[in-house]
């Protein structure tokens, strides 16, 4: 036995159709657009510019390497004011990625430098940074779900109440 499916069940609502409800629709996934193409825009750039900086590649990426020492924050370096630490992470351009860097010793070439590395300490922050979010997030939806039941309910009520009225 076949049940046929009405004409109407595969349409597009008319809600949807609304010329506010395009716009929005048009308007976000615009935004959304523009935001993954700008992004792959920039990181083609930044590429392109890493490329022409880059004169000579570190020893640490062409040759083996030993770490002399372990992942640790810029600051730890000079312990002295905060415009020291700036002018030092300026001055190493591993530190300008992430905030932390470990020292490395290279092998064949016998040169120490530096590269830039991502801490568990800044992983954790990012963790609970997301984490917070998350919760956030959370909370606003749970209060527009809240706000649109009531909105229903009321609708629904008023329906009731204009149909029992009109008999």
């Amino acid at each position: 036995m076949c049940t046929r499916v009405m004409e109407s069940d595969c349409r597009i609502p008319m809600s949807c159709l609304r010329p506010r409800i395009l716009a929005l629709h048009a308007l976000f996934w615009g935004l959304v657009s523009l935001r993954v193409f700008g992004a792959a825009l920039l990181s083609d750039e930044k590429a392109a510019a890493a490329v022409t900086k880059a004169v000579s590649a570190p020893c640490w990426q062409v040759e083996e390497f030993v770490v002399a020492k372990e992942c640790s924050a810029c600051e730890g370096f000079h312990s002295v004011s905060f415009w020291d630490i700036q002018k030092f992470r300026k001055s190493i351009p591993a530190c300008s990625l992430t905030g932390f860097v470990e020292t490395i010793n290279c092998t064949k070439s016998n040169r120490e430098e530096y590269k830039s590395c991502r801490s568990t300490k800044m992983e954790e922050h990012l963790f609970w940074k997301f984490e917070g979010a998350m919760l956030g997030l959370t909370v606003v939806f749970a209060i527009v779900v809240v706000a649109r039941q009531r909105s229903l309910d009321r609708q629904a009520s008023d329906k009731v109440r204009r149909q029992i009225e009109s008999i």
